[in-house]
């Protein structure tokens, strides 16, 4: 079965055709500047390592799925003869709140839940929907799946998810952590086990998806029993322009002194995080390229980020009553050698430590140092191909 993957943006189209028979991606590209001046498609055809990129008006996400089909079937650039190669289409949804627990095939009535949950996700569902109906319209016989970004969390149990708010806040207007990333966090919490040659029942996981966006996640026994993201993206470690988990009563502080709720809201997203506090970048590379030259606000913004990651490590070990693995990931997570080493660093008294020459490799490696009864590992993620399995797996029955 082939299976397109598609995550549709609010003005872009991320996809990705993949061969579930070898788990391999075929071709993929993006969708710019839908129903914007300017808008293209830069397809790549991986067989080939060709890469094309085909300026085109595209008024809405029918056009861009339409450009995307073109791409796939066209004798020179594309991968397939026809879409009937297409078994099922894919889609990331980003919230499922407690509608929904696992992925499932789309119906009238999961559309009809999706239009629910999005005043929980405002900026994000509503492009979802909109990719969903664009494939509807164009692939009516194809089946589709979502995969969404809080399911794999719905097993928080209530000490973990709720709010000390009153409790009609979380009966009457949904109020409580949602968490997200969570494909992500399925994914290479699976892998870690296949890794260890182990079953997940029998592993506490700890993974910590670190990139622009972060959040760490407690997996026991394959399932997730907290995370650090809540009622929105905005909680936890500190991000990229985000700031993460702080006193709600600065809120309230900001909006008397004067801002209005929109202006706070534009600060504690886009404003904040490691930007924020170093005033350089948003990008750990740039932080890390500015702390070597003496820029102590660098310097600050990356201590506060791996102190409050080491935080969630050492309490989801104590939530679990211990841990097997720490598993990092994404672009942080995978690439920045100097953030593991400092997340890890003081641990040893739980088992944890790396060995600083495996800790300078790329790829899926272990990186744990010898005597450390914690296993430490570095998994790349692939949401695309999670999702794609899920899809596989439902509309096979």
């Amino acid at each position: 079965m082939k299976v397109l993957v598609i995550n549709a943006g609010s003005s872009s189209l991320k996809y990705q055709l993949i061969d579930m028979d070898k788990q391999s991606v075929l071709a993929k590209g993006l969708c710019e500047r839908i129903g914007i001046e300017g808008s293209n498609l830069q397809h790549t055809n991986v067989g080939a390592d060709s890469k094309t990129k085909i300026e085109k008006p595209m008024k809405d996400h029918g056009d861009a799925i339409q450009m995307v089909i073109d791409a796939l079937v066209d004798e020179k650039i594309g991968v397939i003869k026809s879409m009937d190669e297409i078994g099922a289409v894919g889609h990331r949804v980003v919230h499922g709140a407690e509608e929904f627990a696992n992925s499932c095939l789309i119906t009238e009535a999961v559309m009809k839940a999706l239009e629910k949950c999005t005043p929980l996700a405002p900026l994000h569902n509503p492009p979802n929907i909109i990719g969903i109906n664009a494939c509807t319209k164009i692939m009516p016989n194809v089946p589709q799946v979502a995969v969404f970004d809080t399911a794999f969390h719905q097993t928080m149990p209530a000490k973990a998810f709720m709010y000390a708010l009153p409790y009609e806040c979380y009966e009457k207007d949904r109020i409580r952590k949602y968490g997200f990333h969570g494909t992500s966090h399925k994914y290479v919490s699976q892998e870690a086990a296949k890794f260890l040659g182990k079953a997940p029942e029998d592993l506490k996981i700890i993974t910590c998806h670190l990139g622009n966006g972060s959040s760490i996640s407690a997996v026991d026994g394959g399932k997730c029993v907290d995370t650090s993201m809540g009622f929105t993206p905005l909680d936890g470690v500190p991000m990229g322009t985000r700031t993460g988990s702080m006193d709600p009563a600065v809120v309230t502080y900001l909006l008397n002194k004067g801002m209005t709720a929109a202006e706070v809201d534009n600060l504690m997203n886009k404003k904040s995080g490691v930007q924020g506090v170093s005033g350089v970048s948003s990008d750990f590379r740039d932080l890390s390229a500015a702390s070597k030259e003496g820029n102590k606000r660098a310097q600050l913004a990356l201590d506060m980020f791996t102190y409050q990651v080491k935080k969630y490590i050492g309490s989801y070990a104590a939530a679990m009553g211990g841990v097997d693995a720490v598993v990092f990931t994404a672009g942080v997570g995978e690439n920045d050698a100097a953030t593991r080493k400092a997340v890890t660093d003081g641990l040893g008294f739980m088992g944890i430590a790396v060995d600083d020459e495996k800790n300078n490799t790329r790829g899926t490696v272990d990186i744990t140092a010898d005597g450390a009864s914690v296993k430490t590992l570095v998994i790349p993620t692939n949401e695309e191909l999670m999702i794609a399995i899920d899809t596989k797996k439902i509309v096979e029955g």
